[in-house]
């Protein structure tokens, strides 16, 4: 085999939903202050006995399911997250427990926002290496348990929940090579230090580095994988802030893409935001099977990531 394609998503997020105008009543706020200056609408926010590990399991679960296949093949799962709790078992070996598969490498990675750009290209390197011909990837998190809920600038923007994708040998790679980086000196942009947090961030540092820098980073992106920005047939970027996305997507030239603006429902889930932005356009139809689309992720670190797949 010379590389591994996606076959099946699946996503999961928490039946609370927590818009603006109930933000409003914790903290000095409102719907249009929030709307105009990140377009998030609401956001799901996990029940206090809502883990990490079960949200990661339920979508895994979910996508295990549409990908037909028996659990028990899988040998290599991959959790991307920076919100767990407990360290030891990971949530991968969680996740393995919960499904009750085999014996898989289980590996949790904590790359925050580019999380699950990151996992997906180790899966697909162990894919490419023989090290794993079926590969589980999962991007989740509780960003809820670290959140100042007094702290406006802050906590308007995030949510919770998990995305997942189950990756297969194939001998038409599908998933392009990985463009990734960081940027030491803005290495305490995006931050969530010692046992409590709180989650805090440079947000317009990341703003101006994102709406600057990301498009020609995007452009190699699509150069790697041999194609033009115009034969996209979508764009799923870390959901951060709708004034990133939008402007981005316009910059690369993306004309034909579907752009993903799950941040709208969603807000800012971190590692789970790609998976869980592309499983709910896969689940409606939105992008062609088949069609090339570009995942970026940007976050704590500051770092970066980026690949074109084949939508399944």
């Amino acid at each position: 085999m010379t590389g591994s394609r996606v076959v099946a998503l699946g996503h999961y997020q928490p039946e609370r939903v927590l818009t603006n105008d109930e933000l409003a009543t914790m903290v000095e706020t409102n719907d249009e202050w929030i709307q105009s200056r990140v377009g998030i609408r609401e956001r799901r926010i996990a029940a206090p006995d809502e883990s990490v590990d079960e949200m990661a399991w339920r979508a895994a679960d979910k996508a295990v399911a549409n990908a037909g296949i028996d659990s028990s093949e899988i040998d290599y799962v991959v959790v991307a997250t920076c919100t767990a709790i407990d360290r030891s078992p990971n949530i991968a070996a969680r996740v393995a427990a919960r499904l009750g598969l085999g014996n898989p490498a289980a590996i949790d990675l904590n790359t925050a926002c580019s999380g699950f750009a990151y996992a997906m290209a180790t899966a697909d390197q162990a894919i490419r290496a023989g090290a794993a011909s079926k590969a589980l990837v999962i991007g989740v998190e509780k960003l809820s348990d670290w959140t100042d809920w007094t702290d406006r600038t802050t906590c308007v923007l995030i949510g919770d929940g998990a995305g997942a994708a189950v990756l297969v040998a194939s001998e038409e790679p599908e998933i392009s090579p990985v463009v990734w980086g960081s940027v030491p000196e803005m290495s305490d942009a995006v931050r969530i230090e010692g046992r409590e947090g709180p989650f805090e961030q440079a947000g317009l540092s990341v703003f101006r580095w994102a709406t600057t820098q990301l498009p020609e980073i995007a452009q190699r992106v699509c150069e790697k994988a041999g194609l033009k920005p115009e034969d996209l047939g979508g764009v799923v970027l870390h959901q951060a802030n709708l004034r990133i996305i939008e402007p981005l997507a316009k910059r690369l030239g993306a004309v034909n893409a579907v752009v993903a603006k799950d941040v709208v429902e969603s807000g800012n889930t971190s590692a789970a935001s790609i998976p869980i932005a592309l499983s709910k356009l896969v689940e409606k139809r939105e992008i062609p099977s088949g069609a090339p689309v570009l995942l970026f992720g940007f976050g704590g670190g500051l770092s970066y990531a980026g690949q074109v797949i084949r939508c399944p």
